[in-house]
């Protein structure tokens, strides 16, 4: 059972069909009690018509068997005396049940029309001679005719006459077109609603599998993606404007990201190869040098390689970290101070720093100064000016020196991770080219940005912006 309702179609079809199943016996009952109280209460007007006709002859006098009522045309007829004994019938009327000639439950008593203050025990209906009761009761009863016995819609009329006391006539209505008509809507229901709930549940299987086509495409595509390692194919987005075209876009969004992602990793991959390989061999070298012949050994450029290596490893470490998702502690961090402890012992660095705190890592906001630093000292001829304020909601570093400045068209290229530009290639002067990089990353896992612009010397400017703790 749980594998038959396995897919969303077969639960959609189900859910619909129960839904119309259970709206259809609901109203398929309304109509049928509908039309049987309709039918009932329509023979029971005709039963009173004729019960009230007859009663109308007895008022006048008329003789029992001169009755115009008694001939059987529009059902059968009885009057009884005071003393429930029959006094007058239908012709060919054999059996009857439903009238009190028949020792069924008698007549409930009629409310009085009268004065309230009547204090009759029977509570009776006082009537004047010739005088016919306004109220009529009902019941329903069988009557034999004729040697047919059909089911009918009894009518009770109390009749005050002039010689021969109180009189009850009940009067029948065939039931025959009830019964008919409820057995025929019956019969129209039981075979209509199987196939009205087949219409409903094909149609339902049919829409769904229209609406969930473009889903299953998707599956599909996702699949042979995930087979073949194929970051650069998307899933068919359908030409709708529905939640599955929504679908489509945000899959091929994520797997656009998940591509940058990987191929980013990738060229990380490959530059740190690159950049561990050169300094690696070098220290390799000088150490076989040094092994044949240890009056040649270069140990100061040997301890210069080393240094190198484990900054790059310390670099490649906290970008891993931060690719992880590490999260800054939340600490609040003067940037002022942090500022001037960075920029103490540096040649040509002046702080213009106003008190100001923000929430984060100490120390990867320290880091993100001082690779500010190192890159301004780097390319400036004499100056780096740092300088701390606040903007608003936002606490802003700006680190600016007097060099010769980043084009335009390379000041978002030189966050890339291994983006050196032509100037700063040489690998004796330059860093690896991760500097910038994890100072952009850092700002970004901190809520904040760093951009690079022109600084008021002519020289590059970069600004960090933080949220203010």
């Amino acid at each position: 059972m749980r594998r038959l309702l396995g897919s969303v179609r077969a639960r959609a079809t189900l859910g619909a069909t129960l839904v119309v199943a259970v709206a259809l016996v609901a109203a398929g009952a309304a109509v049928l009690l509908s039309l049987r109280s309709n039918l009932i209460g329509e023979a029971g007007t005709r039963a009173e018509h004729s019960a009230r006709a007859v009663a109308s002859e007895l008022a006048a006098g008329t003789p029992y068997d001169k009755l115009s009522g008694l001939d059987g045309d529009d059902g059968p007829v009885q009057v009884l005396d005071e003393k429930k004994r029959l006094v007058a019938a239908s012709e060919d009327l054999e059996k009857i049940s439903g009238t009190d000639s028949d020792q069924v439950k008698p007549l409930p008593p009629v409310a009085p029309r009268g004065d309230d203050d009547d204090d009759s025990d029977d509570h009776e209906e006082v009537l004047e001679p010739g005088e016919i009761a306004g109220e009529s009761t009902f019941r329903n009863g069988s009557a034999t005719i004729d040697g047919d016995t059909e089911d009918y819609r009894f009518a009770a009329v109390e009749v005050e006459t002039h010689d021969r006391g109180r009189l009850v006539v009940f009067a029948g209505a065939p039931l025959a077109a009830e019964h008919g008509a409820v057995r025929s809507a019956l019969t129209v229901m039981l075979i209509g609603f199987p196939l009205l709930l087949g219409v409903v549940a094909g149609v339902t299987w049919l829409v769904t599998r229209r609406a969930l086509r473009p889903v299953e495409g998707i599956r599909s595509e996702m699949a042979a993606i995930t087979a073949s390692q194929d970051l650069a194919r998307r899933v068919p987005e359908p030409e709708t404007h529905d939640e599955i075209a929504r679908l489509a876009r945000t899959t091929n969004e994520t797997l656009a990201a998940l591509e940058t992602s990987v191929e980013r990793q990738r060229r990380f991959v490959a530059d740190a190869s690159h950049e561990l390989r050169s300094p690696i061999a070098s220290l390799r070298t000088q150490l076989e040098v040094a092994a044949a012949h240890p009056e040649l050994l270069d140990l100061d450029g040997a301890v210069e390689d080393t240094v190198r290596l484990q900054r790059l490893a310390a670099d490649l470490l906290l970008l891993a970290r931060l690719d992880a998702g590490e999260r800054p502690t939340d600490t609040k961090v003067d940037l002022a101070g942090l500022a001037r402890e960075e920029a103490e012992g540096r040649t040509g660095v002046t702080v213009d720093a106003e008190p100001v705190k923000v929430a984060g890592s100490r120390g990867q906001l320290g880091r993100v100064l001082a690779n500010l630093l190192d890159n301004a000292q780097r390319h400036a001829r004499s100056a780096v000016t740092v300088s701390v304020r606040r903007e608003g909601d936002r606490a802003v570093v700006g680190v600016a020196d007097d060099g010769d400045g980043v084009p335009e068209a390379d000041r978002e290229r030189i966050f890339e991770r291994f983006v050196r530009l032509d100037a700063a290639r040489s690998r004796d002067d330059g860093g690896a080219g991760l500097g910038l990089a994890i100072a952009r990353d850092v700002a970004v896992r901190h809520g904040g940005t760093l951009t690079a612009g022109r600084g008021p010397a002519g020289g590059a400017l970069f600004e960090l912006r933080l949220p203010l703790a």
